[in-house]
């Protein structure tokens, strides 16, 4: 099985599709440039290709972005626009981002996260709705969004699902970066292993899922749901939504974005008198 990283991806699809002959459907987040973040563009071409594949799905799903980036998040850009909107144009906003990340984790069919390179914020949403993950041994991966004056809101529900409020409280109010064997640790990372045999990873836990029957994974995945929620779903996204659209609309949320965009520390970092050293 091959997986699309080609330079010459066409430049307008901001989604790559293949599907092979076993019915392994591969989707790369084809926006590198950016490192694969999100903007509004990709959030609905993502929505309604999830769609699509819940009406008819494949057997198995494999997400991973172009180039040397799985997915950094929010897009600059959009991030800024947000900042001048309303707050019903935030929580709006947050619900569609909602739809996205609620879709993916209720896919009927298994679905891997090919992690080819560093993921944050909404990008390690993406990881933690997929049942599996295989992951560089370099990637770096963030809960970064504290840093910024905001809140993993929206993610936060399949984040706290997949490496449980421990490890949760931890990276989400720390917004520290970790590694792939950190990563595995907290249960977020299935496995990890050098980038030139990510793929051959890949293709030998394809082969495991492919030994199952369809309509068995599907019933197995639903349980799995049925038995680990306590909250409607409908009031889960309503109340993240909210919380994300406050924040953003905040004068820490402003502050925090502001000062991401203009490569400065925002006014509560403890150390004012150093240039910044990282970011989401």
């Amino acid at each position: 099985m091959t997986h699309t990283n080609a330079t010459n991806a066409p430049t307008d699809e901001v989604l790559l599709i293949q599907r092979d002959e076993s019915g392994v459907v591969t989707l790369t987040l084809n926006r590198p440039e950016v490192h694969n973040a999100f903007n509004p563009a990709l959030i609905d071409r993502l929505i309604d290709v999830f769609e699509t594949l819940h009406a008819n799905p494949p057997r198995v799903v494999i997400l991973t972005g172009l180039g040397h980036a799985f997915s950094a998040g929010a897009d600059l850009g959009w991030m800024q626009e947000m900042v001048e909107a309303t707050e019903a144009d935030n929580r709006a906003d947050a619900k569609r981002l909602a739809r996205l990340f609620r879709l993916l984790d209720e896919m009927p069919c298994p679905t891997i996260a090919r992690v080819n390179g560093h993921a944050f914020g909404g990008g390690v949403g993406l990881i933690a709705c997929c049942d599996l993950a295989i992951a560089s041994e370099k990637a770096q991966l963030g809960l970064t969004e504290v840093r910024l004056g905001l809140s993993p809101a929206t993610i936060a529900p399949f984040v706290v699902a997949k490496i449980g409020t421990k490890h949760a409280r931890r990276l989400m109010l720390t917004g520290e970066r970790f590694d792939g064997a950190m990563g595995m640790r907290f249960g977020l990372i299935t496995d990890t292993t050098p980038i030139d045999q990510l793929d051959g990873h890949i293709d030998d836990l394809v082969q495991l899922l492919l030994a199952g029957s369809p309509s068995a994974q599907a019933h197995t995945k639903s349980i799995i749901r049925l038995v680990s929620q306590r909250l409607d779903n409908e009031q889960v996204d309503e109340q993240t939504a909210r919380l994300i659209a406050e924040l953003r609309i905040s004068a820490e949320g402003q502050e925090g974005l502001r000062a991401f965009l203009e490569k400065r520390h925002p006014h509560w970092h403890p150390d004012l008198n150093h240039p910044k050293k990282d970011s989401q």
